[in-house]
């Protein structure tokens, strides 16, 4: 079974009284950190637990230190997966308003900390799900404890001081899932620092969309990704992105392509530059 998989609103829909079934919505907005439990609180998809980027779904921010979004502690992860009701057998399903950045996040996370089958994005999010007719509820979820008993993977990461190592190796794939104009420099919203990690190749995460907001077909992503890869191994690829976030996308869309699992730089930009040693480039290249 591949390790990144999508279901369709209907096909969800048909599924929501299954007993193995945990939905989690993962609506954020970077500009509105409460947008998200607002958005749920006036109708979420029917047994949807909330997950918070920030309060779930990333650990405590150090300034000058991490980024904005560094990664939870494990433990405090599993617990909260636990409470929401996933067991190690459970089929879980993610979904945020549409382009699946937040909901990539999830994916992620439960792929590190080992839950590799089961776990699916809502293609298209919930601008599909209201695209298809389906109802929304307000009534709280059914508690049930988990009993998932997952453990972290590190070598699915990559830390700033490894990948400063690696920047001049041949085989290095360094993907960049921001929008173009924040990879040259153009203009930074967020950050301090405009640009990109040196050698990075620009591959923002919208373009794994189609125009109707779902992912593209496997072999247009296998498409996409080769020209990006050149040749070299999938193995070797580093996502990125501004805070450890939209890259889950990126690896998600690869994933859904069929190449293997890279590795993440969860830190992403927002560390990055928190280390004035670290070279930063601006430009195409």
């Amino acid at each position: 079974m591949s390790l990144a998989q999508l279901i369709t609103p209907q096909q969800l829909a048909e599924r929501l009284d299954s007993p193995n079934l945990v939905i989690l919505d993962c609506r954020f907005a970077l500009e509105d950190v409460d947008y998200g439990q607002r958005s749920y609180a006036l109708g979420h998809i029917e047994g949807a637990h909330f997950a918070d980027l920030e309060r779930d779904f990333s650990g405590s921010v150090s300034k000058g230190v991490t980024g904005r979004h560094p990664l939870p502690d494990p433990e405090k992860l599993v617990a909260r997966l636990r409470e929401w009701g996933v067991d190690n057998e459970s089929e879980v399903v993610l979904y945020d308003d549409g382009t699946g950045a937040y909901a990539a996040r999830g994916w992620w996370l439960l792929a590190w900390l080992g839950k590799r089958s089961g776990v699916a994005l809502l293609d298209g999010g919930l601008t599909a799900w209201h695209a298809a007719h389906l109802p929304l509820s307000l009534d709280p979820p059914a508690r049930r404890e988990g009993n998932f008993s997952g453990q972290p993977d590190d070598a699915m990461l990559i830390d700033a001081d490894g990948l400063d190592q690696r920047l001049d190796s041949a085989d290095l794939t360094l993907l960049d899932a921001r929008a173009l104009p924040r990879f040259r420099g153009d203009m930074e919203p967020i950050d301090p620092v405009a640009g990109h990690i040196p050698g990075a190749r620009c591959a923002a995460f919208t373009e794994n969309l189609g125009s109707d907001g779902r992912f593209l077909p496997p072999e247009q992503l296998r498409q996409r990704f080769e020209q990006q890869l050149q040749g070299r191994a999938p193995e070797q690829l580093v996502a990125y992105c501004g805070s450890g976030v939209t890259a889950c996308h990126n690896l998600f869309a690869l994933a859904l392509a069929g190449y293997p699992l890279g590795k993440l730089y969860a830190g992403s930009w927002s560390e990055w530059i928190t280390r004035p040693e670290h070279a930063v480039a601006t430009g195409d290249q």
